[in-house]
């Protein structure tokens, strides 16, 4: 009996040597413009590099095998105005290099250009040229995808809530976008409902907002550039952020808005105007979010620096640089915020301080509100007596006494020079390249 089991077991082994000694090689299969890719992609076998030459080449396709797609920007590949031009449905799949257009326009089935379904893990598209697609790139619930160094150019000739986003990414743990150059569409890229996902050196322009948050926990935003969008940075019902080193070059509405986003790291970003002097209404715009750490970030040239409202708590703004912003602060409140930590406060571009013992703080506490600030907010019909004397006699009074202002903004320990951002090397770059 022993010797009857052995055999079997013999016999199986052989027959899998067997098999693996006999399966077909991956080949690298040449595609010319006009073959019939859809059939090339059906009898490719997993492994497979499918080439394909200059020339337009039909589609839409589905890689339902992990196969490696790629060819020059030369070769486009057109989706004929049907669905979404790739299917990426395998794990370890590969698009690289070629252009990817023609995708339906239908955002109730998610045209794309490509689309990683959640059977799409670890699959990768870089290189590639994205253009008039309804949406660039939809990550739908491939985990640990990868989207690098893309063009991805949206469409312009729709109404902006019927266009889709640069890349589209939904409950896909562990996604990188990285390295991407986005322009038109709605968002450069939108997420929601992930985790664990980096957006990383990726320049937007021409789009809604640069990068758009929504239930979204543990991930990472750094190193982007946002130029002349409606707004840069919309980071919202997400929590434990870390968004580090980015730019806003003349954002429209807000550089970067948190509402409902909580226990994030907001560090060594840069908000400024563009070379014509355009710049946010609000730099940042802080609404109902909690325990978040502000330091190292430069604020400037906005209409408001920080606008800061609707119940948010215990976060910690200090070590930043306030720069020429024509309202430093906006709060409307009746408690006191004390805008510094351990001895360290921010850098007001508006604070006649003095520093008499050298030691970079300054001597008196800095307030960028004052009553007549608060009464203005509450009553805007106000300012028609701004310069009233009445106006100007409640100003003094509270310059002479402080405790006379029912709550606001206080910064005990001002800082007497700013702080620099890792961010301005980022805007060198920028400032280089155009």
């Amino acid at each position: 009996m022993k010797l009857r089991r052995a055999s079997v077991v013999t016999l199986m082994l052989a027959l899998a040597g067997l098999m693996t000694a006999v399966r077909a090689p991956a080949e690298t299969i040449e595609v010319a413009a006009g073959d019939d890719l859809a059939a090339i992609v059906a009898r490719a076998t997993p492994g497979d590099r499918l080439v394909l030459g200059p020339g337009r080449h039909e589609g839409p396709i589905n890689l339902a095998r992990p196969l490696t797609i790629e060819g020059p920007r030369e070769a486009i590949l057109d989706g004929g105005g049907l669905g979404t031009t790739i299917l990426v449905d395998a794990p370890d799949a590969v698009v690289r290099g070629l252009t990817v257009t023609g995708s339906g326009l239908s955002l109730e089935t998610m045209d794309s250009g490509v689309r990683l379904t959640e059977r799409a893990e670890r699959a990768v598209v870089e290189n590639v040229y994205l253009r008039d697609n309804l949406i660039g790139v939809h990550i739908e619930g491939a985990p640990d995808s990868i989207v690098r160094g893309n063009r991805i150019e949206g469409r312009r000739d729709l109404r902006l809530n019927e266009r889709g986003n640069g890349v589209w990414v939904w409950n896909a743990p562990g996604a990188t976008v990285e390295g991407n150059d986005i322009r038109f569409g709605r968002d450069g890229i939108f997420t929601t409902t992930s985790k664990r996902n980096t957006f990383e050196n990726n320049t937007f322009r021409d789009v809604r907002f640069a990068v758009h948050y929504m239930y979204t926990n543990d991930s990472t935003v750094a190193g982007n550039v946002s130029i002349g969008n409606t707004l840069g940075y919309a980071l919202m019902y997400s929590s434990r952020l870390r968004v580090t080193d980015n730019v806003s070059i003349g954002d429209r509405e807000h550089g970067i808005m948190l509402n409902y986003a909580n226990s994030s790291i907001i560090e060594d970003n840069l908000v400024t105007p563009d070379e014509n002097g355009a710049a946010p209404e609000k730099c940042v715009f802080i609404y109902n979010s909690n325990k978040n750490d502000f330091a190292r970030n430069r604020f400037e040239g906005c209409t408001i620096g920080v606008h800061f409202t609707a119940g948010s708590e215990r976060n910690t703004i200090t070590d930043n640089a306030f720069v020429g912003n024509e309202t430093q602060v906006k709060y409307v409140g009746t408690r006191w915020l004390d805008w510094s930590a351990e001895g360290r406060g921010n850098y007001w571009s508006d604070n006649p301080a003095f520093d008499l013992d050298g030691d970079g703080v300054a001597d008196a506490p800095y307030r960028p509100n004052d009553l007549v600030d608060q009464v203005l907010w509450r009553q805007p019909l106000a300012k028609l007596l701004l310069n009233s004397p009445a106006l100007q006699v409640l100003r003094w009074t509270q310059s002479q006494f402080p405790a006379l202002t029912p709550g606001g903004v206080v910064d005990t320990a001002p800082l007497m020079n700013p702080p620099e951002p890792g961010a301005l090397a980022r805007l060198a770059a920028v400032d280089a390249r155009s």
